[in-house]
């Protein structure tokens, strides 16, 4: 019977530890996918079509980008990881 405590023990000690260790990996995840966002210089007209918009922004030398509302209107904005 003393047994079955002992592995019990060490099997809720692994799941702390793994918990621990998957927050730890989640902080990071976060803190690279923050992208910052800039508006085009080179897109010109109402944004309809994000794959023109990345194309643009391409051009621009970002890595990608996406039509998004600004006030009443849609505008191409490039994106970038922050620093």
């Amino acid at each position: 019977m003393a047994g079955k405590g002992v592995g019990t023990r060490l099997s809720a000690l692994f799941l702390v530890v793994l918990l621990v260790v998957s927050i730890g990996m989640m902080e990071v995840q976060v803190a690279e996918g923050r992208m910052c966002k800039t508006p085009s210089g080179k897109f010109k007209g109402y944004c309809v079509s994000s794959t023109n918009c990345k194309n643009v922004c391409r051009t621009e030398g970002f890595p990608t980008g996406s039509c998004d509302f600004h006030v009443a209107s849609r505008k191409c904005y490039c994106y970038k990881p922050c620093p």
